[in-house]
């Protein structure tokens, strides 16, 4: 098969655009699509070509990016052109469910299409920089042909040949990252609704996050052997700690519905008997059933 350039990028949200600039930097030929035409207009001006249309896009490159909202964009624009996806290698790096990307990747190969899954670990501003890491799923062989094109984005991690692996991974980093910054506003808003500014906590929040990474292993330990020793902690007295938030997000007038969801997870364990052991013992509540 003959190509006419080397990367086709259809989605110039902030995150498509920093991938495009990252592959003109580093001398590759890249063809994009947008759905509203003007947001090309910048790297076309640094050296991006305009496809017409999606067909167009799909036809100029063997390696396809798509950065799009989400999986349903991907047949909104593909739809209409699926003539033009065989022998295409699409890298979705769209955020969805697991189940939507394997249903996605069996479309694609219906049409004569290999999917790549794929999950970017950074924010637009640090894609291409050594601080970005990219999860990847899907048929090893695809991915290691065109790896040394991918790499420019970020560090792949390969995951393995099952596609829904990738979103898997970045769903799960993602529950932890948006949780994260909840917890935090959350903090912020209860400090600042009695008169302290969020700056002036702010030194605390950030020692706060730093101390909470050594408990991950010891944690793990204990969800592996679905064993809660309470001889530090236990579920009474998370609970009863979780419940003190909820009351003083009351009284300060702020937003509860994260601590209420979290004093939620504790009820449930201790009503499920878990009250003498470990907050680990909350694992019984969130994990999935059968």
């Amino acid at each position: 098969m003959t190509t006419t350039t080397d990367v086709t990028l259809i989605g110039l949200g902030p995150m498509g655009q920093a991938m495009v600039h990252t592959f003109l930097r580093h001398g590759h030929s890249v063809t994009v699509w947008n759905r509203t035409a003007n947001r090309a207009d910048d790297v076309v001006a640094a050296g991006a070509v305009r496809a017409d249309s999606p067909a167009a896009a799909l036809a100029a490159s063997e390696l396809v990016v798509l950065s799009l909202t989400d999986y349903r964009a991907m047949y909104d624009i593909l739809g209409s052109a699926t003539d033009a996806l065989a022998g295409r290698v699409v890298v979705n790096l769209s955020s969805d469910t697991p189940a939507r990307t394997r249903e996605a990747s069996a479309w694609l190969a219906g049409h004569g299409a290999a999917l790549i899954a794929g999950g970017v670990m950074v924010p637009a501003p640090l894609v291409g920089t050594e601080n970005a890491y990219v999860f990847y799923s899907g048929p090893k062989e695809v991915f290691t042909t065109h790896e040394p094109v991918l790499r420019l984005l970020g560090r792949p991690d390969y995951l393995g040949e099952d596609p829904i692996l990738a979103q898997l991974y970045y769903q799960a980093q993602l529950t932890i990252f948006l949780t994260s910054l909840s917890a935090y506003l959350q903090a912020a808003a209860l400090m600042e609704a009695e008169g302290v500014p969020p700056r002036e906590f702010l030194r605390y929040a950030v020692d706060n996050f730093d101390t909470i990474s050594p408990f991950l292993a010891e944690t793990v330990e204990e969800l592996e052997k679905r064993s809660y020793p309470g001889h530090l902690s236990t579920a009474t007295m998370m609970g009863a700690t979780a419940d003190h938030i909820v009351a003083a997000s009351k009284e300060a007038g702020v937003d509860v519905a994260l601590p209420e969801a979290i004093r939620s997870h504790y009820d449930r364990a201790i009503a499920a008997g878990h009250g003498n052991d470990n907050w680990t013992s909350l694992w019984e509540v969130v994990r999935a059933r059968g």
